[in-house]
Parts: structure tokens; sequence; C-alpha cells
């Protein structure tokens, strides 16, 4: 089964006017992973696509999605697939690949139809792509690591970058997860914002009782989305994008836009926050 929804742009003088509810409706995308079925939003940011598909030991399809105004989904789009749950298949242009937990598969512009199967709790990720590269399967082995911070911040952490420059090929699309040391829970702070690139976050591997306070909005008006495990938030070129949990979780980014260099950002200094 196939449910889609669209959420369109909010400029910044709209979304500082936005209570609890309407914050939600536009950035928060909650009820993601259903067994039995592919789940897709189709942000009118960067028109990055974010999903789901569980097929949960079925056959889960992906072809042709009205939104993309295409006859198949990939026609003119890249496809990056995060693994969050137990190993999974995903077979496509013939060949199946068999993706364990914190993989992640690259799926080129033109591969035409892709099939979910297995027990894999799969995230994702679309944008608008110029050039075919190969698909690729990344494992964890083949990642760059990248660590930040001090547990004295409480934001000691490892950036696991899987589609990057120099992992796997892409026309658009970053993506990669952080994980904590433990006693740590900040992430992307000090904040920063970057105009030429949209980003979208799914928190997973969060207790069921816990939350992560997620702030968005312009760094002289933030706001905050509280979250759950295994829910997603979209976030503007012109919104930070940090985050404070009660509890240890991991967190999978994903950019689409202007570029593909990581380090693109407009830090934020502390003082400027409010």
């Amino acid at each position: 089964m196939l449910k889609t929804q669209t959420r369109y742009a909010i400029d910044p003088a709209t979304a500082k006017t936005l209570d609890t509810d309407q914050l939600r409706e536009h950035f928060h995308v909650g009820d993601l992973f259903a067994d039995g079925e592919i789940n897709l939003v189709y942000s009118h940011y960067d028109r990055l696509i974010l999903g789901s598909a569980v097929p949960n030991g079925g056959t889960l399809t992906l072809d042709h999605v009205a939104e993309t105004g295409t006859a198949s989904f990939l026609d003119r789009r890249e496809l990056g697939v995060l693994n969050i749950g137990e190993t999974g298949e995903i077979t496509v242009g013939g060949e199946t690949y068999v993706i364990e937990n914190g993989e992640v598969l690259y799926v080129g512009m033109g591969a035409g139809v892709v099939e979910f199967g297995g027990n894999g709790r799969f995230y994702v990720l679309s944008a608008p792509a110029h050039k075919t590269y190969p698909t690729k399967l990344i494992k964890l082995a083949d990642a760059r690591r990248v660590e930040l911070g001090a547990r004295e911040t409480a934001n000691e952490r490892v950036i696991i970058q899987l589609l990057h420059p120099e992992v796997c090929q892409s026309c658009q699309l970053l993506m990669g997860y952080t994980q904590f040391v433990e006693g740590s829970v900040w992430n992307t702070m000090p904040s920063h914002t970057h105009d030429r690139r949209m980003e979208a976050y799914l928190y997973f591997e969060l207790p069921k009782e816990s939350r992560v306070f997620h702030m968005m909005g312009e760094p002289s008006q933030t706001r905050h989305i509280i979250m759950a495990n295994e829910e997603a938030v979209i976030s503007p070129p012109w919104s930070i994008h940090s985050g404070a949990g009660t509890a240890s979780y991991t967190f999978c980014w994903a950019m689409a836009g202007d570029n593909v260099d990581f380090t693109d950002m407009d830090m934020v200094a502390m003082a400027d926050l409010r």
C-alpha cells in the first residue's frame, strides 16, 4: 500500500506566527512506519521526498507516484534508503541487495522499479537528479566518521556520513546519521543554518517514553517541536535544526539543495539565539 502527502513551503515570517499545532502540521512528520505500507511526504523545500517502507516479511513496490509527475518514481530522481530495522532486501534493476541495520543503499536516477522485502524498516529519501550515478550498497565500514563535541557540553558524538562525496557519488542528496556517547544529548549545537539547502531529521532509537526537543526557526525567533521515536521533522533553509533529548537517541540527517558540501554552514553564535 502506498500513501502520500504534500507539505508546502512556509516562509519565516509566516512560521513565527504559527502555534504548536500549526508548526507540527507543516514541519512534523509522524506515523511514518506502518507494517505493509510505503508512506511518503513530498516537501516543496527543494522537492525532497522523505518516507518509509516496512515490508514486514512481504514485498512492497515503489514505482509510480503521482506527485512526481513522471511515469516511474526514479525517472528524474535519486534515492537513498537507510535500514533502521532487521535485515531486509531491496531489489532494483534486477539485482537484490541485502541491507543490514545501519546500512544505506543509494539508487541512481532511471534505475526503475524498487522493491522492498524482508524484515527491514526502511527510511526513504529522494531528491531530483540531473545525472545517473551507479546504485551502491554502503556498509558501515565504507562510511566516513567524524567525531565532534565533548562530554562536558553534553554533545560528544560521531557523525556517520554515508551519502557523502568521499563515500558515494550523488547529484544533490547528502545523508548519514549521528550517534551519541552515553550521557550526551545535544545535537547540532552550536546551531547553524544553510540558506542554500534544506534538511530533514529522523529521530530513532529513542525509548518509547522519552522525547527530543527539536529546536527550529530563525535564530532570533526560535520555536520547538517535541519529537517521539521514529518521527521526522522538515527543516527549511532559513531555520536552525538543533535538539536535546531526555534520553539517548540517534538521528538521520539528509540534505538537498545547491551543493553537496557538508561543511557549507552559516554558524550561529550562542549569544545570538533567542
